[in-house]
């Protein structure tokens, strides 16, 4: 019987290269590979019969491909889209599972916190949306719009009916802008905080580096070496950090702070620098105004009506040889300063900022 042969395939030096490298690397999946060395033997010469033996697939299946490749060329190489299994599910039922998870199970008088997705997949066969649907289906149509009903994020609720207005100068501050009027290119802006109960720990054995098919090894054991506070200072414009470890927190840490903040140009020559703190006892009240317009000869510090504890704050410091306010600020050396010593205003129109504030 004759062997049936068909005639040589002709390449270009690309689709050579390309053929090449799909049939013989190891991560090339095993139809791509069959399907390449089918086209690479038939562009020698051989028969449909010789590559079928040498590939091990049947006669049919080199001729199908061979042909393929001979009319659409390498695309032609990839599987054809297919209709699949008809869908069970309308689009209907699957937006109605959609917009089920997206409200609170209280609302529908199902006695849950969160919806999960074999909750999800029972309230919807209870309500005679679907028949029967499974958790991993349920899952599945929720990845689509990235829905995870059963995460939740905890966030506090503003009681004050002022925190707008009170936070509006800490945003101006981090927009360039104080008083309405824009900032200066020798002005800065300055957010400040403490970190504490930093745990100091040493490991009891050095850690082993990675190796070939070996992640880094790190001991288990460690010894204590104390708890230090961190306190950093960081320039919201020019994307500067100043940082400093402290054994504990206080006056004394944060006054080193800011004299190592403010004895560095381009702060030391400024001519203000904005500090934005938050309501901490090193750094609150009239005592703390005057330590640290004594220790950097601070022309003015603002010192706006004083606000309930628990909201934003806000402090700022003009730093100049003259007096250049046409606004003099309550608390400065051109004002005086209120009469009342048992309780002062505060020093900062606001109270701790939101973290989205802060960062």
């Amino acid at each position: 019987m004759p062997v049936a042969t068909a005639c040589p395939i002709s390449l270009t030096a690309s689709q050579r290269q390309r053929l090449k490298k799909a049939a013989y690397r190891h991560k090339t999946p095993y139809q791509a590979r069959v399907r390449s060395q089918i086209v690479l033997m038939a562009t020698r010469g051989r028969s449909n019969a010789q590559i079928a033996g040498e590939v091990g697939a049947h006669v049919d299946t080199v001729r199908t491909w061979r042909g393929r490749f001979a009319d659409g060329g390498l695309p032609a190489l990839a599987d054809r889209k297919r209709s699949g299994h008809p869908a069970r599910f309308a689009p209907v039922q699957v937006a109605e599972a959609k917009a089920l998870a997206c409200q609170l199970p209280a609302e529908t008088g199902v006695p849950l916190a969160r919806w999960s997705c074999p909750e999800l997949a029972a309230e919807l066969t209870s309500r005679g949306v679907t028949d029967t649907v499974s958790a991993s289906t349920v899952r599945r149509w929720l990845r689509q719009d990235v829905l995870k009903p059963w995460q939740y994020h905890s966030w506090i609720f503003i009681r004050d009916p002022d925190f707008r207005a009170k936070a509006q100068r800490v945003l101006d501050l981090y927009a360039r802008t104080y008083e309405g009027e824009p900032l200066g290119a020798d002005e800065y802006v300055v957010s400040s905080d403490e970190k504490t109960s930093i745990q100091a720990r040493c490991r009891c054995h050095p850690t082993l580096a990675p190796g070939r098919a070996r992640a880094m090894r790190v001991n288990h054991t460690y010894d204590r070496g104390g708890a230090v506070a961190y306190l950093a200072a960081y320039d919201v414009h020019r994307t500067t950090v100043f940082g400093r470890c402290e054994a504990i927190t206080g006056i004394a840490p944060f006054m080193a702070l800011v004299e190592q903040v403010m004895t560095t140009e381009p702060y030391a020559s400024a001519r203000r620098v904005f500090w934005i703190v938050d309501n901490g006892s090193s750094h609150r009240g009239k005592k703390a105004i005057d330590r640290l317009t004594k220790a950097f000869r601070t022309r003015s510090w603002s010192t706006p009506p004083s606000t309930p504890r628990g909201q934003t704050r806000s402090r700022s410091s003009s730093r100049s040889s003259s007096a250049r306010s046409s606004h003099p600020w309550p608390g400065s050396t051109d004002t005086q300063l209120p009469t009342d010593t048992k309780n002062p205003p505060s020093p900062w129109q606001h109270d701790h900022p939101p973290k989205d504030l802060r960062s």
